[in-house]
């Protein structure tokens, strides 16, 4: 390549931003801090890492697997829905009790198709216990045995339409990043706060060593006033916009700590007892699901979920109808 040419493509000007890009860009100001959209650079720097971070989040929400049927015939044939709820009635429990499906089945659109989509989650739990176990020939009483169950089931971005949820979910993640960076500035801010004020009493407790003795307790406090002091201005300089912008770029060139899927495998039988492998029994099943970490940092199973729309209005009923007897009561 010439001279020439390489100085007309440096000053050839950046193509401009993809119109995802730029409405990311604006969630980012509106979610992190709205004073960054005012910053030099901001789409400069912050163009590439939110156009890495959608494509991570675009991935993520690829790798989930499904859609999967969850009614009482996959409670009964299906052995991870079977392991995902104690009984059938559970699942009439979390479509009648989840306010996601309530609201979607309100709208219009839920009456496009008999079905409709959702991703599913659960928190993955574990109990130790003494139970019966044969081996061989043999029944042996109180063996102790873990049993895995699932707490906490609900269903997130409910729509007829896969594309949609899909489309929902990762604007989800996205913002779960978003949230996850606000955080740390938060906290940023309120050790700022923190130092502030420990550094006002400090001055106010050099005053009165200053008319005194001082000595050695002066001279203390004088040290621990410029500790204070410049932490203090490592905290301000951290949350100038340019920095914040830098850190922000850096995170989201790397979210992977913050937001990933980790592969899970286990082995149980029809009751939820784990076992250590398979042993050829008809009732023992090899489960394989992912687990979400997000910003809270618990684990949740995460996958796509297909729902009968008239299940869903009978749980919705038949949930409206036990509280309403609740409250006669």
């Amino acid at each position: 390549m010439s001279l020439l040419s390489a100085v007309a493509n440096f000053l050839k000007p950046e193509p401009p931003l993809e119109r995802s890009v730029l409405q990311a860009l604006e969630r980012v100001a509106e979610m992190v801090d709205p004073l960054l959209r005012f910053a030099p650079g901001f789409e400069k720097h912050l163009g590439g890492p939110v156009r890495h971070a959608l494509g991570y989040c675009d991935g993520l929400v690829a790798a989930l697997p499904g859609p999967l049927d969850i009614n009482r015939h996959a409670f009964a044939n299906d052995p991870l829905v079977h392991s995902l709820f104690a009984t059938a009635d559970d699942i009439d429990q979390m479509l009648g009790r989840s306010q996601a499906v309530r609201d979607f089945l309100a709208e219009p659109c839920s009456w496009e198709s008999d079905h409709f989509y959702a991703m599913f989650a659960a928190r993955r739990q574990q109990k130790k216990q003494l139970g019966m176990e044969q081996q061989g020939d043999v029944i042996r009483n109180d063996v102790p045995q873990r049993v895995l169950y699932f707490s906490g089931q609900t269903l997130i971005e409910p729509n007829c339409q896969l594309a949609t949820t899909l489309h929902g979910l990762r604007c989800k993640a996205f913002e779960s990043l978003l949230h996850t960076f606000h955080s740390h500035l938060e906290a940023l801010r309120h050790e700022r706060e923190g130092l502030r004020a420990d550094a006002s009493v400090e001055r106010a407790h050099l005053t009165v060593l200053r008319g005194s003795s001082g000595g050695h307790e002066y001279q203390v406090h004088t040290r621990h006033l410029a500790d204070l002091d410049a932490r203090l201005r490592e905290n301000n300089e951290a949350l100038m916009p340019a920095h914040l912008i830098a850190a922000l770029a850096d995170y989201l060139q790397a979210p992977e700590p913050a937001l990933h899927l980790t592969p899970v495998t286990v082995t149980v039988d029809r009751l939820g007892i784990i076992r250590d492998e398979s042993t050829g029994d008809s009732s023992v099943h090899t489960l394989n699901f992912p687990e979400l970490t997000a910003r809270d940092r618990r684990l949740h199973l995460a996958m796509l979920a297909r729902i009968s729309r008239d299940e869903a209005l009978e749980a919705v009923e038949m949930v409206r109808d036990q509280e309403h007897r609740f409250m006669l009561i």
